[in-house]
């Protein structure tokens, strides 16, 4: 049996007419802009695309496990990037694509960096690239470090991620453990720049402001 056929006799009849809609990257990229950011207002949460559906939120990793149980469900790669960072800033996972030999980027993020990348890059790699410049602190560092190898969920029995009750953490952590590439060399990171102060300013933008219980526990 095809892994989107495994899908899709896991799912609900609602989960099915959602993820037969979402049968492009730019459907998916859409519908995940729609889902107000997960601030985690009860704790942490990993919810799977099951959960994340039925919640109607979510953050980065959730949004790409739902990307990615999407492009599966079409019969497309369901392949994770992670983006591992300095100690001080929050890693960033995406989903991958490739269109005509290009890859892009499904990403669920609530600023102005960090987003949806058109099916123009050659490599992985190239495409990782792309969010170095992005990824910065507010002190003005830039903070990308490493991008993992493609990370391939068919590995896994889609009822062991795409429709789960439980926490994926467990999925969360070994993608942290994955293989990883270092963006930049030992010898230049000493040579990165820092952000300007109108790049610092773009940071503040978010799509979806934070509950006011939110910014009191801040």
């Amino acid at each position: 049996m095809q892994y989107s056929d495994r899908i899709y006799a896991l799912l609900t009849p609602l989960e099915r007419a959602l993820l037969k809609k979402l049968s492009t990257p730019q459907k998916i990229q859409d519908y995940l802009d729609t889902l107000p950011i997960n601030f985690e207002m009860t704790g942490e949460t990993c919810m799977s695309p099951r959960a994340t559906i039925r919640a109607k939120t979510a953050h980065c990793i959730e949004g790409a496990f739902l990307a990615a149980a999407a492009l599966a469900y079409h019969g497309l790669e369901p392949v994770l990037m992670d983006f591992q960072t300095l100690p001080d800033d929050e890693d960033h996972v995406v989903a991958l694509f490739r269109q005509n030999g290009r890859w892009g980027a499904i990403s669920k993020t609530n600023h102005a960096i960090l987003r949806y990348r058109d099916p123009v890059y050659a490599t992985p790699r190239e495409l990782a690239l792309s969010y170095f410049h992005e990824y910065l602190m507010w002190d003005g560092r830039k903070s990308l470090v490493a991008y993992s190898k493609p990370f391939d969920l068919r590995r896994y029995r889609p009822e062991k991620w795409v429709t789960s009750e439980k926490s994926l953490v467990w999925l969360a952590d070994t993608l942290d453990d994955a293989k990883h590439f270092p963006i930049v060399s030992k010898k230049n990171r000493r040579l990165i720049r820092k952000a300007s102060n109108v790049e610092l300013r773009a940071m503040k933008i978010v799509e979806w402001k934070p509950p006011k219980k939110f910014k009191k526990r801040g």
